[in-house]
């Protein structure tokens, strides 16, 4: 017996190693040549692709439409999988991948019918455009065709890569929409069910300005508080607590001051995008020469896979960042009885087989709703001057003002903008699509309300600076324009304002910078935001020293930041999410009954959970308690609970350090439908560190897509940092490339270093 099991155990081994091997062979024939030498039809003149040791693709070529093509190339060889999942969350069309675990996600992206759009705007953009995007595609094609075996993603989802269109660039241009712009949408819906439920003073009072504003004209929205409304008792009694999730905060911080505040004389940009992570990253490290008009262009940045533009970056004259800017971009309005619908009919794919979804379609936009009340959808990103290409003008100006003119029609989710140049200048603009409507709402409007024709007219002149006199611009996706231009631009979903303010207060702390000084603010986790609410938790637990002795020594000891040894910090930070959850629990559960939810409002209730604490109205108080006190002890508890059953086995407080409540995990897709894939394909996991409402933002897998502080003309020395996966090849050198400098807050450098490889494509 002992013989036949040692034989099978024998067989077995052998079966593995094979199998193993096999699996090593196809994923080492599959990686892309980065030295070759090979020709195409497409391109007018020779072409080279370089790469650094962080995988940097260094794109040269004679002209703007042969470097798209080069793009695409090195796009195409490193993140064609990645690119394919953009144009597919926009399309709808994941589930024909995925099967039906992506069918709904694919409903509600089809509702907006992307693809349709897609197509129909590209025969508007004007010839060098289309041009672009069309050398781009082939670039992208060229290089999908030239892999002796598809990239890993498609054996293990059974499929075959298909071609990339020229309209896939714009689907890529409208996942990003989904991506910054997806919370006004809901935003704007969860208000209008909450009027429709409490009235338009819980409306009012959810909505209330914050102390944490930080326009850059210092004006302020007035804080005199409204009214509390009070809240049925058969509310309270049908309330369910449950944790309301709070949404990412996307967006970005960036900061510019001009070249009175540096000790060279040159303006400095900061730029740190905050998106969801996960491997590859988002961005991809570029750099393109080509000549323009007699010029030679060099422009340094990253990129978005899909997209043959620089997303940020410096071209030696000008350097620009963006933030998202959340106005107000989307209105709900009210069907009524006499509005005329129509139904389209869209086909979703699965691997199989195929299903039928149906679009109700008004005057205004797409339906959703009831049928005792239906609100049709008017957004931006339904226009047809929503997307285009004129994000690459950017390589060739010279000057701001050259830089805010393109701003002016570049067709994309509104940015503030952030420029700087050589002579010393520093801009801000909203940069983007925005509709030329007048009357932006908080909730839906009704059908006279809707103004059509403004409705189709990107709105020109969005509001701009120009070397304010403090000589400093900062943004951080809260209100940034004056109070007058707020009342016509909206509100989109604004955060806060407390990260905005530490960032001002950073830049105003000096009279001089240097980029280790911005380095320093993109890092700051000081936790100013949290300092009352420590305060406030210290004095509750000290109401009974004995039984909370051992948290109020974590209390006290918190250190006031989100740093990664900090045990005060996360049982703060968790108790205030605990009571908001628990005292908003009444509007939660009845707007739960609609499929709605206050988690797109959550960061406006700040200023109403304050108000509520100090003023302790009986009517809020939940049934289950006697006292506030005995509400908000309860929620301490609760939530201390709760982070002790998740972060430790033997309910060890030590377990609950902010930096292993909050680690830094960036997951492959695939590990995390297969945790056995984890060690082969994820980031290496590292202690956390920073948090929402401060600038160094952070989450699991959340935070600073990249982190770039140029001044222009002296590239050399500036920095670009991102959190690694330059190719999404699990054995490419550049896989993790980066990714420990960004980990342990060191830099690395914007412009490639030495070129390690070359791959030139020769004009047939």
């Amino acid at each position: 017996m002992s013989k036949i099991v040692k034989g099978f155990s024998v067989s077995l081994l052998a079966v593995v190693f094979i199998i193993a091997v096999t699996v090593y062979l196809l994923l080492f024939m599959s990686l892309p040549r980065l030295n070759d030498t090979l020709s195409s039809p497409v391109i007018s003149d020779n072409i080279s692709i370089e790469r650094d040791r962080l995988g940097t693709a260094v794109v040269t070529a004679g002209n703007r439409q042969d470097a798209a093509y080069g793009l695409g190339y090195a796009h195409g060889q490193d993140r064609f999988f990645q690119m394919d999942l953009l144009r597919r969350n926009a399309a709808g069309e994941l589930a024909e991948l995925f099967g039906e675990k992506a069918l709904e996600l694919d409903k509600r992206r089809r509702f907006h019918q992307f693809r349709k759009r897609a197509n129909k705007i590209l025969q508007t953009l004007p010839q060098e455009q289309l041009t672009g995007l069309t050398h781009y595609a082939q670039g992208v094609n060229d290089a999908v065709a030239a892999q002796a075996v598809d990239a890993f993603e498609y054996w293990v989802t059974g499929s075959t890569p298909r071609p990339w269109e020229p309209a896939d660039s714009l689907l890529v241009s409208f996942s990003m929409y989904l991506d910054l712009q997806g919370k006004t949408i809901s935003r704007d819906l969860s208000l209008t069910y909450l009027q429709s439920l409490f009235g338009a003073e819980m409306v009012d009072f959810i909505l209330q300005p914050s102390q944490y504003q930080a326009p850059l004209d210092s004006s302020l929205i007035s804080l005199n508080p409204p009214v509390i409304p009070e809240l049925a008792a058969h509310h309270i009694s049908q309330a369910v607590p449950k944790p309301i999730s709070e949404p990412l905060a996307i967006g970005s911080n960036n900061w510019a001051i001009t070249g009175a505040l540096t000790r060279n004389g040159k303006p400095m940009l900061s730029d740190d995008m905050h998106l969801s992570f996960a491997v590859p990253i988002i961005w991809y490290r570029a750099q393109l020469n080509y000549q323009h008009n007699g010029d030679n262009i060099s422009v340094t940045g990253v990129s978005l896979p899909g997209a043959p533009a620089i997303v940020v970056g410096s071209n030696g004259h000008v350097a620009w960042g963006f933030t998202n800017a959340y106005i107000d971009t989307a209105d709900w309005v009210e069907i009524d009885a006499n509005t005329e619908l129509t139904i389209e009919e869209e086909i979703i794919k699965l691997p199989d087989s195929s299903v039928k979804y149906e679009i109700i379609k008004s005057p205004f936009g797409p339906v959703r709703g009831t049928a005792e009340q239906r609100y049709a959808l008017s957004w931006v990103a339904h226009h047809d001057y929503a997307v285009d290409l004129s994000l690459a003008e950017l390589d060739r100006v010279k000057n701001v003002q050259q830089g805010m003119t393109v701003a002016s029609h570049i067709g994309m989710p509104v940015q503030n903008m952030m420029l700087v140049d050589t002579a010393g200048n520093a801009a801000w603009k909203l940069a983007g699509a925005f509709p030329s409507r007048t009357n932006p709402s908080d909730v839906a409007i009704a059908t006279e309300e809707y103004q059509a024709k403004n409705w189709s007219l990107d709105k020109a002149n969005l509001p701009h600076i120009i070397n304010p006199d403090t000589n400093r611009l900062w943004s951080g996706n809260s209100r940034v324009v004056s109070t007058a231009q707020h009342v016509e631009l909206g509100d989109g979903g604004y955060a806060l304002g407390a990260r905005s303010a530490q960032v001002r207060d950073g830049l105003f702390a000096k009279n001089k910078f240097s980029k280790d000084d911005f380095y320093r603010l993109q890092l700051d986790n000081q936790a100013h935001f949290l300092m009352p609410w420590q305060q406030q938790l210290l004095a509750l637990l000290s109401s009974n020293p004995q039984k909370f002795a051992k948290d109020i020594k974590y209390l006290k000891a918190w250190q006031a930041c989100a740093c990664s040894d900090s045990i005060g910090y996360t049982l703060v930070r968790q108790y205030r999410q605990q009571l908001i959850d628990n005292t908003f629990a009444p509007l939660e559960t009845q707007l739960d009954k609609s499929s709605q939810s206050l988690s797109a409002l959550k960061r406006y209730l700040e200023p109403a959970m304050w108000q509520l604490i100090e003023a302790e109205p009986s009517s809020w108080l939940p049934a289950a308690h006697s006292s506030w006190n005995a509400h908000m002890l309860d929620s301490y508890q609760t939530a201390k609970q709760q982070l002790l059953a998740e972060h430790s086995q033997d309910d060890n407080m030590e377990d609950l350090r902010w930096g292993l409540v909050n680690a830094l995990k960036i997951q492959h897709p695939f590990s995390k439908s297969l945790p056995i894939l984890s060690r082969f394909l994820d980031m290496p996991v590292v202690a956390g560190f920073g948090d929402s409402y401060m600038p160094a933002v952070q989450g699991p897998s959340f935070g600073a897509s990249q982190r770039f502080i140029v001044q222009p003309g002296d590239e050399a020395n500036a920095i670009l940092t991102i959190p690694g996966s330059q190719s999404g090849h699990p054995l490419s050198d550049f896989y993790r490339a980066g990714f420990g400098q960004y980990a342990t807050q060191q830099h690395t450098p914007l412009l490639p270093r030495e070129r390690l490889y070359r791959i030139d494509i020769n004009a047939q």
